[in-house]
């Protein structure tokens, strides 16, 4: 570490996401929150007071990808985990990657969340964002369209409902959390017209859930499912797919949105953003919602 200072635990570790993206310039900028470690190469963080250094393969140009720098991201990321496992992190915040260059170099890599569950050997997790005054949470996570209504089954709704629910409570402190679970079809399958997951699939899962003591009510066609006196009484949504939910809460909290990992044995938050090659090195890169992602991280090590 580039630090002499002592610390104490608990500490969050900040990854700095792909070198040639605006990740490590924000976490330069907010490296110097008392409890954090920026996990990355020193020459990219420079500035920060905390940095665990990984060394890069190549050096890097902003807003350049470079498929030969895609192990020393996944690198990053084993060493976050590690400390996540061990104890020696109390959470994990990430900037973001750019998955395309990681399947570049020749690395199967669908994303973080699916990463981070392989890598501490978590069968079932499930992707949220919270922000806006929204938490939305997804039944499947990055897949193609075209994938998604074979994705969509009972016992992957009930799942996904039960990881929901156990996080809800466990991270947030939610006691009895009201879950709104939108349909896949439009109008929900119109009573199977428009599609039969719904029927077959979506309805069955949260009869099994609300049998198990959950309170989830739905399907709920997703055009109706986020107006404003429908989510007020829920503590969160359950979208059947990435571009279903996150669509509205982007919209009522762009820039401020938190994504969340929920069902993992440690915290991990991340920004609702990519990786913006091309406002890398500008200096112009908006660092609120890596913020917002430490913010809650810290506030809910406050709560484990």
């Amino acid at each position: 570490m580039t630090s002499d200072r002592k610390r104490k635990a608990p500490i969050i570790a900040l990854t700095s996401g792909e070198p040639a993206g605006i990740g490590p310039e924000l976490c330069v900028r907010l490296a110097a929150h008392a409890d954090v470690v920026v996990i990355g190469d020193r020459t990219l963080l420079k500035g920060a007071p905390n940095v665990e250094h990984v060394p890069l393969a190549r050096p890097v140009t902003p807003g350049k990808l470079d498929p030969a720098n895609a192990r020393y991201v996944l690198a990053v990321l084993d060493r976050a985990i590690r400390g996540c496992m061990t104890g020696e992190y109390a959470a994990m915040v990430t900037a973001p990657v750019q998955k395309s260059v990681i399947n570049d170099a020749g690395i199967a890599f669908t994303g973080h969340t699916e990463y981070l569950a392989e890598h501490s050997k978590t069968s079932d997790v499930v992707m949220m964002l919270v922000g806006g005054g929204l938490r939305v949470a997804l039944a499947t996570t990055h897949l193609p369209l075209t994938e998604v209504p074979r994705a969509i089954t009972r016992k992957g709704v009930l799942t996904v409902l039960r990881v929901l629910d156990a996080d809800l409570k466990r991270r947030f402190r939610i006691a009895r959390p009201r879950i709104l679970v939108a349909g896949l079809n439009p109008h929900s399958g119109e009573s199977g017209h428009m599609g039969r997951e719904d029927i077959d699939a979506i309805t069955p899962a949260i009869a099994d859930a609300v049998a198990a003591g959950i309170d989830a009510k739905g399907p709920i066609p997703a055009d109706t499912l986020f107006v404003p006196e429908r989510v007020k009484h829920a503590d969160a949504v359950l979208a059947m797919y990435h571009d279903q939910g996150l669509p509205v809460l982007k919209y009522a909290s762009f820039g401020r949105g938190v994504n969340i990992t929920l069902g993992l044995p440690f915290i991990r938050t991340s920004v609702d953003h990519g990786t913006a090659l091309d406002l890398a090195g500008t200096g112009r890169a908006d660092a609120s919602s890596l913020g917002e992602a430490l913010k809650l991280a810290v506030e809910l090590t406050q709560t484990a």
